[in-house]
């Protein structure tokens, strides 16, 4: 067995002590890695795999890999972004101090979720982490933000419902990493949901961290505010709390006093939206690219501030339910876009803003450096302009927040007196370089400073002086390698030394000695530098206790500026686009003249966008058919209701020339078919398990968007279950909710006359010769035709495959092997829809398709086992 070092031996240990993180161990100037993690870090980061014991037999050397200590942060995040932790371990003791082997320990462990560093994290874009708790009767769930100390609890039944709100809160927020105490983590579903769905990290956290009498004593320690305000019997959103502070305790090894509000929140507050329905709707991200541009969010963010970039985020994944909520904000709105001056004013003054909320976070957390405290200084000091500019608004949420907007005169005055001005220089990476406090603010440091700078002309004036105190005359103060500075005096003149000083050296001519004055000047100039340095740094930390102290009052004051910002941003949008104010109130009407989609407008580039209408109740019109060729514009349609519904209730102004919105208090989407292959599910078993949970979920302040249903599986099939839904759906004493149904089954528009609160709307489309015209207008009344051939041929398909196609149409049609009627026959009961055995006519539809003569000796084989079983359903 090789020897191990002591330094090895070190390592090994605190290895032991976090076998699931990388260990990032400081040894001088770089972070270095042994072992497996050497191997990992190595491959992940394509570093070379080096080793110390060249010297050794291959099977006992040590491999290992470094990085720059100083750049380390760029390949912290590679490997964060890859889903790793790591463990920074740092030496706790100066070098020069120690006898033996220096003092190391784990100063944190930084992971997907507590990143903290800028370099890592998205400016517009909430980092959390989540704690999840499942107890005997809810579900808890905390939620926090450690860049910027936002902290969110809420519960939820412990029942199969109650696990689909804690899923869709889950999408919402989007954590970055998770950790579960044991019961939620052996619950089926959740954590596969956090790792496929979300690309979560996921931790079992166990038991003991939840329990309420270790959850409770950390929550009532840590928050400041907002734990009262947590119903007593909600004991499971403090244990989730609690668990989660307990993990950040043990990882972050620091002071966390800027995570010091928690904000619990009910289901009833906020729009309640499944992680399909935000997919669908493209809410911050594009479903193929996954990338801002051709989201909502790409229409409405014109913030110029990083805070208001993650508060308008939030505010579009949490819509409110509360009129009164939403026309206060909607006068905020309204204020700014009849204000153009005020509101171009705005933008320029908010643009200068900094990122306030990191900003006071990374100073709290201890990893702040002086450009962050100028930059914090700087940001406060363009509040008072805000403040003047907000002065012209009338609206009470406006001059709330204007009222809010505390600069910290006294703050900024004392950073600004200590930080010297980046006017002269650029303020220095590191604190420990020193060179950053002001001139005239500390006078110790002005005069080694002094020193430093003019160590020859102090060396002159002791010459002088010392020629006048002796009456010595020919004498000179100079230096060497050998002794430093010393006093050279010509023989001739040595009896007039004073007996104080001590003689060092004889020369041929001279004597050279050295005073106790003297000694003491060359050791404060050979000193001066880490004087200053330590003492600019010993500053520096005082600056930093003043700025946490005002943490709170920071932090409040950036909640306010970012409102400010949200509100700016949708006026400017409003502004720019011709967006109109909704009416919202509690009714069940939806009415939208003139309604145009917020980002396909955006995305056609100066062509005109076709306006649409619309106007559901919780009456004759409560549910919408919607037939017509694909590529015409029926899915743009739906999802534009929805997104007009959805931005309505965040407060914003709506892309249509009059809009009133009936609150709705979820939105569910059926748009499109994928196959989920990770789990082995069909196209058709993925689209039915939708079905089932927004029927399941689904209320009658709902909307539904549901777009070709039953698709996936046959025709006939396809066409029961579609109006089962659809009957469903429009029925008062069932579900009874607003429903827009897009269907190719156009057997269903007789459903108009058949059910109450059903209307048939179809997408206009004008046929000429062998080509199609959109139209893109929705008018009433089902449509005659799919177009189907026709679409084909524009979307490119050849000639020779669209006229065979028109072949075989024709011929099907006048075999009329398609259903007869508008509905099936033989309705057994009510509640239930059945077909007539269609197995015979399936089977002659299939053999007049197939031309015998091209099937191989396989495919014939297996056409009849399909025939057959076609024959036995």
């Amino acid at each position: 067995m090789p020897e191990i070092t002591p330094m090895m031996q070190q390592y090994l240990d605190i290895k032991a002590q976090n076998p699931d993180s990388i260990l990032f161990f400081r040894l001088g100037d770089f972070y270095e890695m042994f072992n497996e993690d050497a191997k990992l870090v190595s491959k992940e980061l394509d570093l070379t795999l080096t080793t110390r014991d060249r010297n050794k037999p291959a099977e006992e050397r040590t491999p290992m890999c470094g990085v720059p200590y100083h750049s380390a942060d760029s390949y912290i995040a590679r490997l964060i972004a890859k889903g790793y932790k790591i463990a920074i371990c740092e030496q706790t003791e100066d070098p020069a101090l120690a006898r033996g082997l220096v003092d190391r320990d784990i100063i944190r462990v930084v992971t997907p979720g507590t990143v903290i560093s800028s370099a890592m994290l998205e400016d517009s874009k909430n980092n959390y982490i989540c704690a999840i708790y499942m107890g005997p009767a809810a579900w808890g769930l905390c939620l926090c933000d450690i860049s910027t100390g936002e902290v969110y609890a809420s519960s939820f039944p412990a029942s199969e419902e109650g696990l689909g709100h804690l899923q869709n809160e889950l999408g919402r927020f989007h954590p970055a990493e998770a950790v579960l105490s044991s019961g939620a983590w052996n619950t089926e579903g959740l954590v596969a949901f956090l790792k496929e769905r979300l690309d979560c990290l996921c931790e079992n956290g166990g038991e003991a961290r939840f329990r309420l009498d270790a959850a409770r004593p950390l929550a009532e320690k840590q928050f400041k505010s907002g734990l009262q305000n947590v119903p007593v019997q909600d004991e499971a959103a403090v244990q989730a709390a609690g668990g989660l502070l307990a993990y950040l305790y043990e990882t972050q090894k620091t002071d966390l006093s800027h995570i010091s509000a928690l904000t619990y929140y009910t289901a009833g507050q906020f729009m309640e939206l499944d992680l399909t329905a935000r997919q669908t709707l493209e809410l911050t991200a594009t479903m193929r690219g996954k990338e801002k541009r051709g989201s909502l969010l790409w229409v409405l963010d014109k913030t110029k501030t990083a805070m208001g970039g993650r508060l308008l985020r939030g505010w579009m994944e949490r819509p409110l339910l509360s009129p009164v909520q939403i026309a206060r904000r909607q006068r905020g709105v309204a204020d700014l876009v009849e204000d153009a001056i005020t509101r171009e004013e705005l933008s320029l003054a908010l643009r200068e803003v900094t990122d306030l909320e990191r900003l006071a976070g990374r100073v709290v957390y201890g990893s702040a450096g002086c450009r962050d405290l100028a930059a914090l200084s700087a940001g406060l000091g363009k509040l008072p302009h805000i403040r003047e500019l907000l002065s012209h608004c009338p609206s009470p949420l406006l001059q709330e927040l204007r009222k809010g907007l505390d600069d910290l005169p006294e703050l900024r005055e004392l950073l600004d007196s200590g930080l010297r001005d980046e006017d002269e220089r650029v303020l220095p990476f590191s604190v420990r370089e020193g060179d950053f406090i002001r001139t005239g603010y500390n006078a110790q440091v002005d005069q080694l400073r002094d020193l430093l700078t003019n160590a020859n002309g102090h060396i002159i004036d002791m010459e002088v002086k010392t020629k006048e105190q002796t009456g010595i005359k020919n004498m000179k103060i100079t230096s060497n390698k050998v002794f430093g500075y010393y006093i050279e005096v010509a023989k001739s003149q040595t009896g007039l030394v004073p007996a104080d000083w001590v003689r060092k050296q004889t020369t041929v001519n001279a004597e050279r000695y050295i005073s106790q004055e003297l000694k003491e000047l060359e050791h404060a100039i050979l000193s001066a530098q880490d004087q200053v340095t330590a003492l600019e740094y010993q500053l520096f930390c005082e600056l930093k206790e003043a700025v946490c102290a005002q943490v709170d009052r920071i932090q409040k004051t950036s909640a306010a500026l970012a409102q400010v910002d949200v509100l700016h941003s949708l006026a400017a949008v409003a502004a720019a686009n011709n967006y109109c104010m909704p009416q919202v109130d509690s009714s069940d009407t939806l009415t939208i003249v003139e309604g145009r989609h917020p980002v396909v407008e955006k995305m056609l580039k100066g062509a005109p966008f076709v306006p649409n209408d619309i106007h559901m109740d919780g009456g004759d019109d409560l549910a919408a058919i919607i037939t017509g060729p694909n590529m015409a514009g029926k899915s743009t349609y739906m999802r534009q209701v929805a997104l007009i519904t959805l931005m309505a209730q965040m407060g914003s102004f709506v892309p249509a020339r009059s809009a009133r919105v009936g609150v709705v208090d979820r939105v569910f989407t059926r748009i499109g078919a994928s196959d989920d292959l990770a789990s082995g599910q069909s196209t058709f078993m993925v689209e039915m398990t939708e079905v089932a949970a927004l029927l399941q979920h689904a209320t009658r302040k709902s909307l539904l968007i549901l777009d070709e249903i039953g698709r996936g599986t046959s025709t006939y099939d396809g066409m029961a279950i579609a109006r089962a839904v659809l009957e469903y759906c429009a029925d008062k004493k069932r579900l009874g909710c607003k429903t827009l149904f897009a269907t190719h089954y156009h057997e269903l528009t007789a459903l108009e006359g058949e059910i109450p609160g059903v209307k048939n709307y179809n997408i206009a489309a004008k046929k000429r010769g062998g080509d199609i015209i959109f139209l893109r207008k929705i008018v009433r009344g089902g449509a005659d035709q799919s177009y189907g051939v026709e679409v084909a041929k524009l979307a490119g398909v050849p000639d020779r495959v669209v006229k065979r196609a028109r072949e075989i149409l024709e011929e099907l049609e006048r075999q009329d092997w398609r259903p007869a009627g508008p509905a099936p026959q033989g309705v057994s009961s009510p509640d239930q829809v059945s077909l007539m055995d269609l197995g015979g006519e399936t089977v002659l539809k299939k053999l007049h398709m197939t031309d015998v003569n091209i099937l191989s000796p396989i495919e014939a084989l297996n056409l009849l086992a399909e025939l057959k079983q076609d024959l036995n359903t």
